[in-house]
């Protein structure tokens, strides 16, 4: 089983304690965040653990506990985001030389293949515009290319929550946003020079969900739950089937996610997996680093109906 940790939040900037007790504990509850009487407990011993593939724009915090991690016999790799937006985009990022600074640390800690740049999402306005683009990317390439061997971009999808703060942000500031998808020309012009600046610095570049546009004729779509790499780097032999759960152009294998949505405090303006600001507090009240679920309590009938506890 592959753990993912996560998609929906930042568990290593924000709920490293509370993940750290739970492997600890070797379970915790996920609840459905479309049904939340809908409980399931999952196994987090060693043994039903195949990898914990992590996500994250500062893992900083989680730094301490991968000594713990190493000796409990877990394997694990980071896919953390660095972009270099400007403030309005990204409004509690910490400065893009911590970042970079704990990216090294975390290498040094890993290892290259363990810890998976992002430039993600990329996005495409009248304050980021492709030359934006190409200068922030090599600028941090040039910094990482001794520390990771891959990198994976995917461009900003417009849709539902994100167009609704986009539009907001529009009308108070004056910003315009595109969805380069639909503009051939730039999309391939900007998917060419990235490939440039990447194989400059001999990092291998993909993409993520990026496989029905005419990017993925120049950018390998990849997976960032990747089997493959899993089974390269810690000397395994799983047979993964693709996520069914994801979107069709995610190409991720299965996992099972710890996070749930509303709940990262980074609060960046284009986030699909928060509502609002408000929505976000409200939840984060809620958490309690002892608890089997990462907002509120399980209740006790829940044990009682768990596959893991039967």
């Amino acid at each position: 089983m592959i753990i993912s940790a996560s998609r929906r939040t930042d568990i290593p900037a924000f709920y490293s304690k509370w993940f750290m007790n739970r492997i600890r504990e070797g379970y915790f509850h996920k609840v459905n965040p479309y049904n939340k009487n809908q409980v399931k407990g999952i196994d987090l011993s060693p043994d039903n653990v195949d990898a914990i593939v992590f996500w994250s724009k500062y893992p900083q915090p989680m730094l301490k506990y991968l000594n713990e991690l190493d000796d409990k016999g877990y394997n694990y790799y980071f896919q953390y985001t660095i972009n270099d937006y400007p403030e309005i985009l990204e409004p509690r990022i910490p400065k893009l030389d911590k970042r970079i600074e704990t990216f090294k640390k975390l290498s040094e800690k890993t290892s290259k293949k363990q810890v998976i740049w992002r430039y993600d999402p990329v996005i495409f306005s009248n304050i980021t515009h492709i030359d934006f683009h190409l200068e922030k990317f090599e600028k941090i390439a040039s910094e990482l290319q001794d520390y990771t061997f891959r990198v994976v971009i995917s461009f900003l999808d417009i849709y539902g929550k994100t167009e609704r703060k986009l539009n907001k942000l529009q009308k108070e500031h004056d910003i315009n946003f595109k969805d380069i998808v639909n503009y051939k020309e730039k999309l391939i012009k900007i998917s060419k020079k990235l490939k440039e600046i990447a194989d400059n610095y001999k990092l291998q570049i993909e993409s993520c969900g990026e496989t029905d546009n005419k990017s993925a004729d120049i950018i390998k779509p990849g997976s960032c739950i990747d089997a493959d790499l899993i089974n390269e780097v810690f000397n395994l032999n799983l047979k993964l089937k693709k996520d069914k759960g994801q979107r069709k152009q995610c190409l991720c294998a299965t996992s099972e996610d710890m996070g749930s949505y509303d709940t990262c405090q980074f609060s960046c303006t284009y986030c699909y997996a928060n509502n609002s600001i408000k929505a976000v507090k409200n939840k984060v009240e809620k958490h309690d680093p002892e608890s089997s679920v990462l907002i509120g309590e399980c209740e006790k009938e829940f044990y009682k109906q768990d596959s893991l506890f039967n």
